[in-house]
C-alpha cells in the first residue's frame, strides 16, 4: 500500500485563523518540532506523487506529528489520531486536520529514512546552538519488548514435526476436498479455507527453520577465523599440552534453538538470572557525555548480551559527528577485541571490570561473608588487570563517573517519563527505524530545554 501524501510549501499551521495560533504558548515544544522538520529536503520522504487515494497530507507535518506525539508518550496510530482532535497543540500542528491511524500507520512504516535524516539534522542545530561538543561519549542498552508474545515461539525440532504433520492434514483435506465435490457436500464449502489456513502455517513454519540455519551459517562463518587460530595454536604444542581437539564451529542449528513465528528477529531475553524473559529486542544508545546528553547513535541488537556491541555502536554515530575522544561503558561491554579496535583509533576506552558496581553492591548485601565473596573475584585476563587500574587512578575516577550520570538517565526518560517501553514495528529493520524516532523524539526535546536554558 502506498502512503497518501502530497508537496506543500508551507506547513499546514501557518494556514490556521490567528486565535487558534494564540492558544499555543510561543515556548511550546510543537514550534520547536515544526521548525526542525521544515528544514528537511522532500527527496527523503516516500510521497504519493499519483494524486489519487484517500486524502493526503504534508509530509513534514506527518513528521512532526509522530515526533511530537513519541516526545508526548503518544505511540500508537490510533493514540496519535485521537490526539489530532484532543490535544490543542497537535491539533495546531496538523492544521486542525485529523489523518487517520492507518495513514499514521503507514508513514510511520515506509518513512525511515526522513525519521534518519531529522535525526541528523537535530544533532547539526544543536552543534550550530553550541550545545553540543563530541568529547566523551557514554553507551549502554537497554532490553525493550518485541511486538509478539514469547508464547509464539517454537524450537528447530518442533518446527519440523509441526510442518510434517500440516502436510499430512493438507493432504488428508485435499482427499476429503475431492470426495465432497463427487458428491456435492455442503463440507466442500469450507475445506478450501482449512487448507490454506494450514498451508500458511506450514510455510510460516518452513521460513523459521531456514532462518534458524542461516544464523546458524553465518554464525560459524564468524568464528571460522577463531577456530584457525585455536587450531594453530594447538598444533604447535606438543605432548599432554595440546589440550582437547577443538571442536569445528557447527552450521546446523541445534534442535532445541527457538524462532518467534510473529516477529523472528526478535529474541528471549532477560534483564538479570532475577528476572523472567520477555520476547525483547537490545536497543543501544551512544550519548554525549559532556553536558547536553544527546542521544548521539542509535543501533538495535537481536542478541542479549553486549559484549559484541560497542564497536559497531561507535561506528553507528550519526554521520558528519567527529570520533570521540573517550568512550564509557559498563562491565557488559568488556571484550578485549572491541577495546583494541576502538583504540586503535585513537580513542580512550573506559570499560569497567565490574568493580565498581560489586563495590556498591556489597555494602548493601545481607549475604553471609561467603557469599559475597563470590563477587569479589579479581580479572585475570592482563588487559582487565590493566583496565582496572586505569579505572582506579584519580583521572579514570572522574572520567568514568559521568558514565552513570548520563546514559541511564536517558533510558530513564526514554521509559518513564516518555513511557516507550514496546516496539510497535515488527523486523529488525522496521524496529531500528522506531528506534532512532524515539530517540529523535527525546532529542528534540532535550534540545528544545537546553536552548530555554542557555538563552
Amino acid at each position: 500500500m502506498t502512503a497518501n501524501f502530497v508537496t506543500v510549501d508551507r506547513l499546514s499551521p501557518l494556514l490556521l485563523p490567528p486565535d487558534l495560533r494564540d492558544w499555543i504558548p510561543e515556548d511550546d515544544l510543537v514550534h520547536f518540532v515544526l521548525g526542525a522538520v521544515e528544514a528537511l529536503d522532500l527527496s527523503c520522504f516516500h510521497v504519493n506523487y499519483r494524486g489519487s487515494g484517500s486524502k493526503q497530507y504534508p509530509p513534514h507535518m506527518m513528521l512532526g506529528l509522530l515526533v511530537y506525539c513519541y516526545a508526548n508518550g503518544i505511540f500508537g496510530s490510533r493514540r496519535i489520531e485521537r490526539a489530532t482532535y484532543r490535544d490543542i497543540a497537535v491539533r495546531y500542528l496538523t492544521g486542525d486536520t485529523h489523518p487517520d491511524h492507518d495513514t499514521i500507520c503507514t508513514f510511520r512504516r515506509e518513512n525511515l529514512e526522513a525519521v534518519h535524516s531529522c535525526f541528523v539534522k537535530v544533532l547539526e542545530l544543536a552543534r550550530e546552538l553550541k550545545l553540543l561538543k563530541v568529547g566523551a561519549v557514554s553507551v549502554d542498552g537497554t532490553h525493550l519488548r518485541a511486538s509478539a508474545s514469547k508464547n509464539k515461539n517454537v524450537t528447530y525440532d518442533r518446527a519440523g514435526e509441526l510442518s510434517k504433520q500440516l502436510e499430512d492434514e493438507v493432504q488428508e483435506l485435499l482427499g476429503k476436498a475431492e470426495e465432497a465435490d463427487q458428491s456435492d457436500s455442503a463440507e466442500g464449502q469450507r475445506l478450501p479455507e482449512e487448507i490454506a489456513r494450514r498451508e500458511a502455517l506450514k510455510e510460516k513454519l518452513e521460513q523459521a527453520r531456514a532462518r534458524l540455519e542461516e544464523r546458524a551459517r553465518k554464525k560459524a562463518e564468524a568464528e571460522q577465523a577463531e577456530y584457525q587460530r585455536k587450531v594453530k595454536d594447538r598444533e604447535q604444542r606438543r605432548g599432554r599440552a595440546k589440550g582437547n581437539k577443538i571442536k569445528a564451529p557447527d552450521d546446523q542449528p541445534k534442535g532445541e534453538k527457538q524462532i518467534n513465528l510473529v516477529d523472528q528477529d526478535s529474541n528471549l531475553m532477560r534483564k538479570s538470572k532475577r528476572s523472567g524473559f520477555e520476547q525483547s529486542y537490545n536497543a543501544q544508545a551512544v550519548v554525549d557525555a559532556d553536558g547536553s546528553q544527546l542521544v548521539l547513535g542509535t543501533r538495535v541488537s537481536c542478541c542479549a548480551s553486549d559484549r559484541q556491541e560497542l564497536a559497531a555502536d561507535i561506528a553507528g554515530m550519526a554521520e558528519g559527528l567527529e570520533t570521540p575522544q573517550k568512550v564509557l561503558a559498563d562491565s557488559g561491554y568488556a571484550s578485549e577485541e572491541h577495546v583494541r579496535e576502538l583504540e586503535t583509533q585513537g580513542i580512550d576506552v573506559y570499560v569497567s571490570t565490574g568493580a565498581e558496581s560489586r563495590h556498591q553492591c556489597r555494602k548493601h548485601d545481607l549475604r553471609p561473608e561467603h557469599l559475597r565473596s563470590e563477587t569479589s573475584k579479581e580479572p585475570k585476563a592482563p588487559w582487565l588487570v590493566a583496565m582496572k587500574a586505569k579505572l582506579q587512578t584519580e583521572e579514570g575516577k572522574k572520567v568514568y563517573r559521568l558514565r552513570k550520570q548520563t546514559v541511564e538517565p536517558v533510558f530513564g526518560i526514554i521509559k518513564q517519563a516518555m513511557g516507550f517501553r514496546q516496539f510497535l514495528l515488527r523486523g529488525h529493520r522496521k524496529v531500528t527505524g522506531e528506534w532512532e524516532l524515539v530517540s529523535l523524539a527525546y532529542n528534540m526535546k532535550r534540545l528544545w530545554g537546553l536552548q530555554a536554558t542557555s538563552s
